[in-house]
């Protein structure tokens, strides 16, 4: 099986705000493949940049790694996905437009209060790396 290495961003904006965006029917965050040469820091925020449109966006720190397998359909094969986390901050004033290339349909600022119910209609790797960021428990 192949391995393929990503890096994402679990974007927080002024407001304790998360990024979520919304592809393949379900609330995810913005992450994509490492390039050649690509450190995991620069891919994540390029990645962020590019499927939500904001521009001003930091680094904080790193958060984890998650780790799944599924068919990828541009390889056209299976892939084992490691995926490196990073803690952002953004602003909520600036405009969020979604990469439609990337089949993502709706970018939405949702509160931690908000977010069980998103989670719901997510992945498991999703809801295991907020938890490990303190955004999310169980209840």
């Amino acid at each position: 099986m192949k391995k393929v290495l990503a890096a994402g961003g679990i974007v927080v904006n002024e407001k304790s705000e998360l990024l979520l965006i919304y592809r393949y029917s379900k609330w995810d965050m913005p992450k994509g493949h490492v390039e050649a040469g690509e450190s995991f820091e620069h891919c994540a925020l390029r990645e962020v940049k590019e499927e939500t449109g904001l521009k001003n966006i930091k680094i904080t720190g790193f958060t984890g790694t998650t780790q799944h397998e599924y068919f990828d359909q541009y390889l056209h094969e299976d892939v084992a996905k490691e995926t490196h986390w990073f803690a952002m901050k953004a602003s909520n004033d600036e405009p969020l437009v979604p990469q439609v290339e990337e089949n993502i349909e709706l970018i939405k600022w949702v509160t931690i209060k908000e977010l069980p119910s998103f989670l719901n209609n997510s992945y498991k790797n999703i809801t295991e790396i907020l938890k490990k960021a303190g955004l999310y428990r169980d209840k």
